[in-house]
This record gives structure tokens, C-alpha cells and sequence, in this order.
């Protein structure tokens, strides 16, 4: 595939063959609006309630029927870029004075608290009551509902019940907006969470670096994990992004994870169900959701995420607990050795975890059927094969992380490495987006920014690694290393620094050389052993006395006796 560049480039930019991905950067209140209706209509329902959906959708935008249903064919077409702001900019703001919308929200408080209640229609004659006294123009009775309208849906929230759980052979899910999710095939409902892992991990060279966090993508029906993600970086909404690319794209693993199965479970979800956490509640998952065709529910309670949230407590007890450098959920039990023992590798772990999933965790057998396995279940359980997504229609799951100036002959400059795209020269000297995977930053995807979107320009690679695969936090350690070292940062020198890089032996090599350097130790320190018949001849050497030799002076005896 190619690259699209400007007119004056080795390309035309209206070339069929160019590969082209636009994304939305930021979406208005408006656009936020429309996402919340799109993904309201992509739910599976019947045509009369279809019907219904497009009429309440038209009253919300204050649009006919015809204009939601061309909203509808824009976003199939056109995706997230259906998403642009009306002709109105004064939707959702009120054209009384503030005094008065301050003085509705008083009266109701007041009208509602303790055990007093207070309705709509009362709160209105009692501020139409005061503005008179105040001089105030009179609001209507729709103009006081339309003030009242978001502090009473969130009062109908709280009194939601708890989730109805199991009906007969089928699971049903609460909403916190009030839907009854009923879990019916695989691929049907995923769930998300996050947790800290109980395992210390040190870099390359042994320092101690601390505990990663672990984000897992779970199928309800078949309880089958779809992806992960396992690094640093605390629960966000990127981190979320990663792992939901994970579970979504065919996972690929090379012959050093050492793999006995297929880690075979793909596709997208019609429904992504998580709790309500500030990163589960971003932007940028909507549009995700949007762009992909899935819709994104928050838990009604915090009780109800035990099908994710249990699989974390299997990790421990089965796997994480048997590792070097365990710490245990109890910081108070917190074994003593546990820093010292410390040896793994943030990579060594995602190995050992992925085969961990890939051959037992998925290959165990469900509990509910009791002949069938959780990856059995998936397969068995889909309605049809799942959609294969490209990378490229992905790459809004790679959140922006930074922008950079592209440089004279189409050269960027990432994290001390120097890289290079097709086509880029043409672009010199402006500020382009990156977007990339932090598991592998040996390529970068380069957007340019125009009005709100982020049109993709070229695949830039860095020089002399295009054989290897790096992370960004392996980069920054490299780099950290090298100015220690005082020595110049370049592809090659990093290059070189990861080749001479002593990877860690498995435990039991550890625990061997360890054997070794302790033998070694006793042996220096314990005394040399004498034999008896050494000691006897110390002895008498010792006390045996040595007599006198005299010596005689031939010149001076010839003298005194005249020889």
C-alpha cells in the first residue's frame, strides 16, 4: 500500500491506491451529542423501535426524521467525521438570566431535602411567585422543566436496582443508565478492569523497578480473555485503547513464548461493559465505540463486576504467586526476601503471563458447561465468523501522545531515535502527530493535523532497527544509560547497547550461581588444615639450636704467626 502525499509529490493525492485515514481530534458538545444518539441507534431492536429511537433522536437535535436518518448514513460512510458541530451554537443554554436559572435550582434543594418533596410543576409557581417580587421576567413552565431536566435524570439514577444477575440460562447486566444487558452469544458483551500485580520487576540491568499494572479485555459468555495490556503506565484511557486493540486484532506470537496453543479469539464487541472510572468515561473511548460500532455501558454498581474482576485473584494464586519476586495482596505479610528475589523482566513476565493464558487459563474447563473449555465455549458461541480488522483501521486506538517537526529529507526525531517515512519530505519543516504502540516504537504512524483532524501521512521507521523490536521504556533506559556513560545518542549506539545487553537468567540458573558464589564464599573463609607431620617438623626445627660458625682471617693469621 501507499502513502498519500501533497500535489507536488511523487504521488497524486486523488490516487485510488493511497492509503488514507482521517481521525477526529476533538469533538464539540454538539458532536458528543451526536455520538451518544449514534450509539443508541446501533443497538440491535426491532423496526418500530427503530422508528421510535429516530423520533426521540430528532427531538434531542431538534431535527426531522430525515436529517437523523442522513446523520445515520454520513457516520456509515464517513465515520467519525459525521460528527461536526450544527448550524446552532447555543444548544443546551438557556436564554433567562443566570439569577433566575440559580434561584430554580435553590427552590427545588430546598423544596427536596429531608423528608420534604417538592414537584416540577410546584417548583415553577414558586419561582414564578418570587420573580414577580424581584422584578424578574417570568419563565414558562418548560423553560423551568428544561433547567430541572439533568438534576432530575440523575436523581432517577440513584434509585436504580441492583443488576437482576441470572435468569434461568441467561445473564443479564444492569446499566447505570437503567438497561438490562442479557449476554446471549460470544462477542456479544465484553467487560474491562484493571489491576496491580503482585510481582516485583527490574530492568535489563537489574535495577528494581516495581510492579506493572495489568488491564484484561473478558467476553462475558464464554469468560474467555480477548486481549491485555501489561506495563507501567497507570489505568487511563490509552491504556484501555491498547488492551481493547489487542482483544480486537489475531494474536501472533513468536516461538519464544514457547506457545502449545493458538491464542485464536478476535472481533469486536457489540457492547463494552466496564465500571465507572474516570478512564472508562473518556472521550476517546466514545469514539472509539462510534468508529468501530459498539457501545460503551457503565456498571450500576461496583458489585457487579465480579466476571472481570475474578480471573485477577486466579492470577495470583496460580501464577504469580510461583514467580520470583512475589509480593503478596497484603502488604503487612509482605515477604522479606521479596526485593531481593526480584528478577524478572517487564518482557520475561508478559511471556510467562501469555503462555499462562494462551495453554491453561483459556484451555480450563468452563464450570457452568463441565465439558467444554472457555476457548471451546467462544468458538461454539459465535454467530458468525468475527470481522477482521486491518492495524489501519485501528489506529485510533494508539492515542496522540506527541507532536514533532518533521525535519529536512523527511527525518523525525522520537525518544533519541532518528526515523524516516516516505514521502515525508515533502512536509518539511511542519508539526506532525505521532501515534504509536509504547510495546514496539520501532514504527510510528505520522499524522497531519488540519482543522480538527488528523489526516495519516506515512509509516516512519527507525533507522538501523527495522530487524529489532524496542519499547519506549526500554528506550528511555537505553538512553538513560548511554548519557550515564557519557557517550553520543544515536540508532547505533542504542543499537549496540541493546545487542551487549545481558539478558537474566531463568530462577533456577539464578538460584545455581547463587549455590556457587556461596561455596566459594565458606571456602575462602575456613582456615587451611595442617597435617601432624608438618606440625612435628615445625616443632623440632624450632627447638633444635644452631651453633656458631667461626671464620678465620688467612692474611692476618700469615702476620701474627709468619707463615
Amino acid at each position: 500500500m501507499t502513502t498519500p502525499v501533497r500535489p507536488n509529490g511523487d504521488q497524486p493525492e486523488n490516487d485510488p491506491s493511497v492509503e488514507t485515514s482521517i481521525l477526529l481530534s476533538e469533538l464539540p458538545d454538539e458532536g458528543k451529542l451526536k455520538l451518544e444518539i449514534l450509539q443508541s441507534l446501533m443497538e440491535p431492536c426491532d423496526r418500530k423501535t427503530y422508528g421510535q429511537k429516530l423520533r426521540d433522536a430528532a427531538t434531542k437535535l431538534n431535527k426531522s426524521v430525515r436529517t437523523v436518518q442522513r446523520l445515520v448514513k454520513e457516520w456509515e460512510t464517513e465515520g467519525l467525521m459525521a460528527l461536526k458541530p450544527l448550524q446552532r451554537g447555543d444548544k443546551g443554554s438557556y436564554r433567562i438570566d443566570e439569577q433566575l436559572q440559580n434561584l430554580i435550582l435553590k427552590i427545588y434543594q430546598e423544596g427536596n431535602k429531608g423528608s420534604k418533596r417538592m414537584t416540577r410543576k410546584q417548583v415553577y409557581l414558586r419561582v414564578k411567585a418570587q420573580a414577580q417580587e424581584l422584578g424578574l421576567k417570568e419563565p414558562s413552565h418548560m423553560t423551568v422543566y428544561r433547567v430541572l431536566k439533568p438534576v432530575l435524570e440523575k436523581a432517577e439514577q440513584k434509585k436504580s436496582i441492583r443488576s437482576p444477575g441470572w435468569r434461568g440460562s441467561q445473564l443479564s447486566l444492569k446499566t447505570r443508565a437503567g438497561q438490562d444487558l442479557s449476554v446471549e452469544y460470544s462477542n456479544h458483551v465484553w467487560q474491562c478492569d484493571h489491576t496491580r500485580v503482585d510481582v516485583l520487576l527490574v530492568d535489563q540491568q537489574g535495577q528494581l523497578l516495581g510492579r506493572p499494572w495489568l488491564t484484561t479485555v473478558i467476553d462475558t459468555y464464554s469468560r474467555c480473555i480477548m486481549g491485555i495490556n501489561l506495563g507501567f503506565d497507570a489505568p487511563s484511557a490509552q491504556v484501555v485503547a491498547l488492551a481493547l486493540r489487542h482483544g480486537i486484532l489475531p494474536k501472533q506470537y513468536s516461538s519464544d513464548y514457547g506457545l502449545h496453543c493458538e491464542w485464536g479469539t478476535y472481533g469486536k464487541p457489540e457492547h463494552f461493559y466496564t465500571d465507572g472510572g474516570k478512564d472508562f468515561r473518556s472521550e476517546h473511548l466514545n469514539q472509539i465505540g462510534v468508529q468501530l460500532g459498539f457501545v460503551c455501558h457503565l456498571r450500576a454498581r461496583p458489585s457487579e463486576g465480579g466476571i472481570v474482576e475474578r480471573p485477577f485473584r486466579t492470577f495470583n494464586t496460580e501464577l504469580f504467586s510461583t514467580l520470583p519476586g512475589y509480593t503478596g495482596s497484603n502488604v503487612q505479610q509482605r515477604p522479606e526476601d521479596a526485593e531481593k528475589d526480584a528478577s524478572l523482566t517487564l518482557r520475561q513476565l508478559e511471556q510467562i503471563l501469555v503462555r499462562y493464558i494462551v495453554d491453561n487459563y483459556n484451555q480450563q474447563i468452563d464450570a457452568r458447561m463441565g465439558d467444554q473449555t472457555r476457548f471451546q465455549r467462544w468458538e461454539s458461541g459465535l454467530l458468525a465468523t468475527p470481522h477482521l480488522f486491518s492495524e489501519r483501521e485501528l489506529d485510533i486506538c494508539l492515542m496522540k501522545q506527541t507532536k514533532r517537526r518533521i525535519q529536512r529529507g523527511g527525518y523525525l526525531q522520537f525518544e533519541n531515535l532518528m526515523y524516516r517515512g516516505e514521502h515525508l519530505g515533502g512536509y518539511a519543516g511542519e508539526n506532525v502527530v505521532l501515534r504509536y504502540d509504547p510495546r514496539d516504537i520501532t514504527m510510528i504512524l505520522v499524522y497531519h493535523y488540519e482543522a480538527n483532524q488528523e489526516k495519516f501521512l506515512a509509516r516512519a521507521y527507525a533507522q538501523d532497527l527495522e530487524t529489532e523490536t524496542l519499547s519506549l521504556d526500554e528506550a528511555k533506559l537505553t538512553s538513560q544509560k548511554l548519557r550515564h556513560t557519557g557517550k553520543q545518542l544515536t540508532n547505533r549506539s542504542i543499537l549496540a547497547e541493546i545487542s551487549d545487553r545481558q539478558i537474566f537468567s531463568s530462577l533456577p540458573i539464578k538460584k545455581e550461581r547463587q549455590k556457587q558464589e556461596q561455596a566459594e564464599l565458606k571456602k575462602a573463609q575456613k582456615p587451611i588444615p595442617i597435617k601432624p607431620e608438618e606440625i612435628q617438623q615445625e616443632l623440632i626445627a624450632e627447638s633444635t639450636e644452631v651453633e656458631p660458625v667461626e671464620v678465620f682471617d688467612y692474611e692476618q693469621m700469615r702476620e701474627d704467626y709468619g707463615w
